[in-house]
């Protein structure tokens, strides 16, 4: 009994063996802190090719496409090319997804306005809408 004593003092002590140094220092940072370092952000969309690229400081954004075909289907295009702020503070915009895949929802993580982001392949039907904040 007395050994049953002992192996499970054993076992417990392993458990509470300190681990933290076994982890490198840059993996313990959130994701959103290791960003905030630079300024472009790439954003995948529900189309395999496509990507949005967002300046993360002033809003601007553009279409990316890769293709594994030929040099055609390669682009980058801009949706905006106006800046939607002027501090250029990193990481100040943000995009998220909506359930329509055309569409993302952007925005200013500092003021918080928002805009409508739509891509498309054809420029005619590419957007950036600002969405209205009601007055209290």
């Amino acid at each position: 009994m007395k050994q049953l004593y002992i192996m499970l003092l054993i076992l417990l002590s392993f458990g509470f063996t300190d681990c933290s140094n076994d982890i490198p220092p840059e993996k313990e940072k959130p994701k959103d802190e290791q960003s905030m370092f630079f300024p472009f952000k790439l954003y995948p969309t529900e189309n395999m090719w496509t990507f949005i690229k967002l300046d993360t400081r002033s809003g601007k954004m553009w279409q990316v496409q890769f293709s594994v075909k030929d040099d055609d289907y390669r682009f980058e295009i801009p949706l905006n090319t106006t800046a939607l702020a002027t501090d250029l503070t990193n990481g100040r915009f943000e995009l998220y997804s909506t359930n329509n895949i055309f569409n993302f929802i952007l925005l200013d993580k500092i003021d918080g306005a928002t805009w409508q982001v739509q891509w498309s392949t054809k420029p005619e039907n590419q957007a950036i809408i600002p969405i209205k904040r009601p007055k209290f």
